[in-house]
């Protein structure tokens, strides 16, 4: 039922706001908010009788009040790559803040290792990077804490809530390791680990509502101090959506970028964010929930023989869907991951699946799940007797897809830009496309729309003065951020030094934006371009070889202060690309491997080092 002045206590703007809140609440929300309200109307009715007896007696002195709050202070660390953990920690310190307790929240490199001695609830929220790596915000915490120099920390409390991504096989690591490191120095866990999937949101949300219930459990309420009062004005406007409620964005325009006789299709989406109250900046990202491939969803429900149409639950908030749209939208179908195979080797009752499971290496199953999907298992282990609901309540949430953005808010107010490259990949069946790079390439048009959100990311942040230089590495679709950032220069009427690497494949058909960064060029926006078409010589040229073409002017670019960005595949360029700036520093900088890595070590602290690889 929608508020209304004439059915409630409210005026009109109170009943705007409720009623852009309220359908944004999920059940567990809605009772804890109706709870609050239910004690604070209780507890300021106590406080009131209390104040009116104590004005009645004599004041009498105390060195302290009477119930005094015995609380601990908290600290909330964190490691992300994405910014995804630093988004929980920082809502998870507003909940504890609420609650009238002293919280400091800090990236885990930020974070002097010297002072964990002093913490007293030490929370951890991290991703895992790579084979099982710490995030590179995380990599300075995690070797003091694994060292020698490691204090013991028998008076802290801590628990640990781990982000990953179970088709790895260092499936949160990081978040492991953090775990059992602690427990050793012999410090006491508060709440148990908890290890996210991609679709952490809800293990998050009771990661979260166990710890602030420790902390609740563990706090004294000083009755003498009264209530605070609550500061209520005009909030001012906010989106309703995000990633929870993801916003349908109109898809305007779609766009190949590569020319005739390309090897790749590289596609340019602009989307509508009229209504969405959306803003970004420069190295954010948008979120898309994709759709599977629909030809694939109706092969499985038909290999199953199932009612499309029949109603299955698919969360905990009891929210059903028919099952051609859970297995379309909300679940994963394109590929398998051993938690998968595990958990259909328990419910299919398939006597071969049993025996391949128990009777296989580690190499084998890996073997198996390579290039196979949802439909290649349930047409070689056929399930028995398994309903739908059952089946559904196996299977991974769909993972959202996240892309830089390659747009410019201030300049394009209500519209965001996207640089999508086509994936392909070898299957079991046949070849097959990435989930979203497939739908957004092969049946997405202008009019249609796509599930998106603002993902933050406060780790590829660009500098908006004129006085610092900024390097900027992107090959491929890995340029998508820079275009944001000069684009966002251009609209701010601000010039200083700006110096871009590009790689692909081809000059003729593979130079993505070529024309603006020659606008740019002529304008003073963009200083210096270096690019590199691997494909077009006798021996392949990449980015890394312009920088050590260009290795006395880059080092004295970092010498005077540049800022160094670079984005794109981590497997091979990002790591060549560092493995050229630690060269240049000892060829020009006539450093040590060791000191030129501390060098670039130190440049990261200062935030000047900055990279968004996948």
């Amino acid at each position: 039922m929608q508020l209304q002045v004439t059915n409630s206590p409210f005026n009109k703007e109170q009943t705007e706001y409720l009623n852009l809140l309220l359908p944004t609440l999920t059940e567990t929300q809605r009772i804890w908010l109706s709870g609050y309200l239910a004690v604070s109307q209780n507890a300021n009715a106590s406080f009131q009788a209390e104040a009116e007896l104590n004005a009645t007696l004599e004041p009498v002195e105390s060195k302290q009040p009477l119930n005094h709050v015995s609380v601990r202070d908290v600290t909330i660390l964190y490691g992300t790559e994405t910014g995804t953990a630093q988004m929980l920690a920082e809502d998870l310190g507003e909940k504890i803040k609420e609650r009238e307790i002293e919280v400091n929240v800090s990236s885990l490199d930020d974070f002097k290792p010297k002072d964990l001695k002093k913490v007293q609830d030490l929370l951890i929220i991290t991703a895992t990077h790579g084979d099982g790596d710490p995030p590179e915000n995380a990599i300075s915490f995690y070797e003091f804490l694994h060292s020698r120099k490691a204090p013991k920390l028998n008076d802290v409390r801590f628990s640990v809530l781990s982000l990953g991504d179970q088709s790895y096989e260092f499936f949160c690591q990081t978040g492991k390791d953090f775990d059992k490191r602690l427990e050793e120095l012999g410090a006491e866990r508060l709440y148990a680990r908890i290890d996210c999937d991609v679709d952490f949101d809800e293990p998050a949300a009771e990661w979260v509502e166990g710890i602030l219930q420790k902390l609740d459990e563990s706090k004294t309420l000083d009755l003498n101090e009264g209530t605070r009062p609550l500061n209520v004005g005009i909030p001012e406007e906010k989106s309703v959506y995000s990633r929870t409620n993801p916003f349908q964005a109109e898809v305007l325009e779609n766009i190949n970028l590569n020319g005739a006789g390309s090897n790749k299709e590289t596609r340019h989406l602009e989307l509508s964010l009229e209504g969405s109250n959306f803003e970004y900046e420069p190295g954010d990202s948008l979120g898309i929930y994709p759709q599977n491939d629909p030809e694939l969803v109706e092969e499985i429900i038909s290999e199953l023989k199932w009612n499309p149409e029949e109603s299955v639950l698919i969360n905990k908030q009891g929210e059903r869907r028919s099952v051609r749209e859970a297995f379309l939208t909300h679940f994963e179908v394109s590929r398998l991951t051993k938690p998968l195979l595990v958990k259909a080797g328990e419910l299919f009752h398939n006597d071969e699946l049993t025996t391949f499971l128990n009777e296989s290496s580690d190499d084998e199953i890996k073997t198996y799940i390579d290039g196979r999907d949802l439909l290649d298992l349930v047409r070689e282990y056929p399930p028995k007797d398994v309903v739908p609901e059952a089946f559904i309540g196996i299977l991974r949430k769909m993972p959202v897809r996240l892309y830089s953005i390659t747009s410019s808010y201030k300049a394009n107010p209500d519209e965001v830009k996207l640089l999508i490259g086509s994936v392909k990949y070898p299957g079991f069946r046949q070849e097959f496309a990435g989930v979203c790079s497939g739908q957004c390439s092969e049946r997405v048009e202008p009019g249609d729309t796509l599930s998106v959100y603002i993902h933050r990311n406060p780790n590829f942040k660009f500098p908006f003065d004129p006085n610092t230089p900024v390097i900027m590495v992107g090959p491929g679709t890995g340029v998508a951020p820079f275009r944001s950032y000069l684009e966002e220069l251009e609209e701010l009427g601000i010039k200083g030094k700006t110096w871009l690497f590009f790689g692909e494949q081809h000059f003729s058909s593979d130079f993505l934006y070529q024309v603006e960064w020659q606008r740019w060029l002529k304008d003073g926006v963009l200083t210096k371009m270096d690019v590199a078409f691997s494909r077009d010589t006798s021996e392949k040229v990449y980015v890394q070889h312009r920088m050590r073409e260009a290795r006395e002017e880059l080092y004295q670019w970092l010498q005077a202060g540049a800022h160094l960005y670079i984005c794109g595949d981590e497997k091979n360029m990002a790591k060549d690309v560092h493995q050229t700036l630690v060269d240049i520093l000892v060829d020009q900088g006539n450093m040590s491997q060791e000191a030129a890595e501390s060098y670039l070590s130190e440049m990261r602290k200062q935030k000047r080092y900055q990279r968004d690889v996948y």
